[in-house]
């Protein structure tokens, strides 16, 4: 061994020890987080609240300021580990929203997004049943009763579920369903069903680890304040809850699923087509590029049916998707005819339109590429 790296033998040595009392605390830690979990339950607390992490996070790196300790790297620190709290929170049985626990079916409940909810629904301590196709037959047995009823299908036979639940269940029951679409089903269940109505929305797949910081989309629509005690009931999982009008939830998710999932067919279709292999194109890319092949590669590791849904879910979103392909052919007239002063002022045009968002949109990603070539680069 030489001279210099001897010179590190003794710092390298304690570093080691340093990051053992790291552990040491980490897992002194996570015993607390263990006791607080059964206080929330008792005390039917949520799972995250948002202002304690907030102030604790500014206060540390306030800390990390005084101490000479980048803030930004110290809020990120700390924030990983409130969620790994928040993982280990989600593992445990869950404070429950009401008194007595409730009756609750999934339709459908053999699927991702059932068989998650149906979970941890039962992690908390109501009374949870499944109904799919292989047991149909038993819904006349569990339906008396029940407090309430997701239908949580694929988007293209919910409506005909819905149908088919009529006069299934009670009046009191309220009715519900988990698709992407709001207005179509919601006019289906009130259709379908005399009692409480509500369509909602869960922003995120099957896959999550759990439902802290996890959006729902609840779009009320008969006797609503009856399914009241469920949003309660998100909130204590840890998940954030708003209120939306069904045409306009539809209207924006035409962008953000019909749009986006085909604009992701395009990038991925053209890559075939020109033999473009991902793994060749990694060794070429920048952070961002890496970035955006990452986003459209994570579609094609999962189910087209589910995105042929998605993009096909409707007419409308159909027509804005046709609409889309026109706009495409205006700007693929710059590249035709070489217009680069054309394409300056369609940029800034858009420039302009995104004002402020753009800055943040700066800063966002730029979080994210870099915590991304650190991590896998």
């Amino acid at each position: 061994m030489s001279h210099r790296h001897k010179d590190l033998e003794s710092p390298r040595k304690r570093i080691d020890e340093i990051d053992d009392q790291i552990l040491d605390l980490l897992y002194e830690r996570s015993q607390i987080v263990r006791d607080v979990i059964k206080r929330k339950v008792e005390n039917q607390l949520p799972v995250f609240v948002p202002q304690r992490e907030e102030e604790k996070s500014e206060a540390f790196k306030a800390k990390a300021k005084d101490k000479g300790i980048d803030p930004e790297w110290a809020e990120d620190f700390l924030r990983m580990i409130m969620t790994a709290s928040r993982a280990t929170q989600s593992t445990q049985k869950f404070p429950m929203a009401t008194k007595q626990a409730k009756k609750i079916l999934f339709v459908g409940g053999e699927g991702g997004m059932g068989s998650l909810y149906k979970r941890i629904a039962g992690q908390t301590g109501h009374q949870v049943y499944s109904i799919d196709k292989s047991n149909w037959y038993e819904l006349e047995e569990i339906a008396p009763g029940l407090d309430l009823v997701i239908v949580t299908v694929p988007i293209n036979v919910t409506e005909q579920v819905i149908e088919r639940l009529s006069s299934k269940i009670d009046k009191e029951t309220v009715l519900a369903d988990f698709t992407s679409n709001k207005t179509g089903p919601i006019n289906a269940m009130l259709k379908a069903h005399e009692g409480p109505v509500v369509g909602l929305h869960p922003m995120h797949g099957p896959g999550v680890p759990n439902l802290s910081k996890q959006l729902m989309v609840v779009c009320k629509a008969r006797d609503g304040e009856k399914a009241d005690w469920f949003l309660k009931q998100c909130e204590l999982w840890g998940m954030r809850v708003i209120e939306a009008d069904p045409g306009k939830h539809d209207h924006v998710m035409h962008l953000v699923q019909g749009l986006r999932h085909f604009v992701a067919l395009l990038h991925g279709s053209f890559m075939k087509h020109y033999d473009l292999k991902p793994a060749d194109m990694l060794d070429y890319s920048s952070p961002i590029y890496r970035a955006e092949l990452m986003m459209t590669g994570r579609i094609f590791a999962q189910d087209a049916e589910l995105y042929a849904d998605i993009v096909f879910a409707n007419e409308e979103r159909r027509e804005l998707l046709m609409q889309f392909f026109d706009h495409h052919q205006k700007l693929a007239e710059l590249v035709r005819e070489n217009d680069r002063e054309g394409f300056i002022r369609e940029f800034e045009g858009v420039t302009d339109f995104f004002g402020k968002f753009a800055t943040q949109a700066l800063t966002e990603s730029g979080y994210l590429i870099n915590r991304l070539a650190d991590r896998f680069a």
